[in-house]
Parts: C-alpha cells; sequence; structure tokens
C-alpha cells in the first residue's frame, strides 16, 4: 500500500448499517475536512485527468461534484454537472438507468458538451456502475469523447469494474483505493 492510499484509507469512516441495516457505509466526510488529505485526493485525480488528455471533468451528482470541481480546478479544465432529472434548467439530455430497486435518471445541459470533448468522469465510489455507466452514456450521446472513469474508491464485490469496461471501449478506469 503507498503513502497516499493510507493516509486516504485513514480518512474515510466506517459506519454500519448505514443507510440500512447490514451495510457499511464509507463516509469520506473526515477526508474531505482534512486539508492535506483532501489535496493529496484532488492532486491524485487531476493527474489521471491530465494523463488520460481530458479536456473536461464530468462529475456525478452528489459528491462528484465536491470531489470533480477542484480536479477540474487543479487540472486547468472545465467542469460539467450531471445532475438527477429536473435539476438543471434549460435544455437537457437525459439517460435512464436501472437500480436494484427501480430505475432512475440524470441529465446534463445539452450545450456543454461537444465533439471536441475528452470527457474524465469523477465520482468517490464506484458501486455497481450503474450510475457511471449511464453517464458514459449521456457523455456519448451528446457527442463528446470518453477520456475515462475515475473514483476515490471501488467496491470490488459489486461488480461496478466488469460493468463499466464493457462500455469504455478501452478509456481507463481508475480507483485510487479498492476495498
Amino acid at each position: 500500500m503507498t503513502g497516499i492510499e493510507e493516509l486516504l484509507l485513514s480518512r474515510i469512516r466506517d459506519v454500519d448499517d448505514y443507510p440500512e441495516p447490514g451495510v457499511m457505509f464509507k463516509d469520506i466526510t473526515p477526508l474531505l475536512a482534512d486539508p492535506a488529505a483532501f489535496t493529496v485526493l484532488t492532486d491524485a485525480l487531476a493527474e489521471i485527468a491530465q494523463r488520460t488528455g481530458a479536456t473536461k471533468i464530468v462529475g456525478l451528482e452528489a459528491r462528484g461534484f465536491i470531489l470533480g470541481a477542484p480536479v477540474a480546478l487543479r487540472a486547468g479544465l472545465g467542469f460539467i454537472p450531471v445532475r438527477k432529472a429536473g435539476k438543471l434548467p434549460g435544455a437537457t439530455l437525459r439517460q435512464a438507468y436501472d437500480l436494484e430497486y427501480g430505475s432512475a435518471e440524470i441529465e446534463v445541459h445539452a450545450e456543454d458538451l461537444t465533439a471536441a470533448d475528452r470527457i474524465l468522469v469523477v465520482d468517490d465510489v464506484l458501486a455497481t456502475g450503474g450510475t457511471a455507466e449511464a453517464s458514459l452514456q449521456l457523455i456519448r450521446r451528446a457527442g463528446a469523447d470518453v477520456a475515462g472513469v475515475a473514483v476515490l474508491m471501488e467496491l470490488g464485490f459489486l461488480a461496478g469494474r466488469a460493468r463499466l469496461e464493457a462500455v469504455l471501449d478501452g478509456a481507463p478506469l481508475e480507483a485510487l483505493l479498492r476495498v
């Protein structure tokens, strides 16, 4: 384990039985509250953005906003929020996706992505991969290229990586931590 991994893991708190019994929630708020750890995280994700040739960062609601915006700033790139349906004003593109317990929709402003863009999707956790997969579909529907997906942590037991690798078309999926 690297020093970066040790630092990040030391600032993530496990919360038993949240949001429901049997679930171990990974709380990143202590990491965000620690400026040194948050800076290390931001720098690591910004390096991925630069390495992949990204021109913009897409952050997935809501913690992807918290991570993606400073990453975009550090890397000198634009930031585009992908939101739950109905949260953005004006013309949007919308993408539906399935959840374990139903379905949901996300959307992005139609004019924020162009054919000249290479998009890195940033989020806190890769779990089942449903939201990330929908964001990749949305990005491609807008005409932009996918530079990759970067997350703070991957919950390997939920098999999100296999789901995403099937739709990434060779673009990288990078997780700073795997739990």
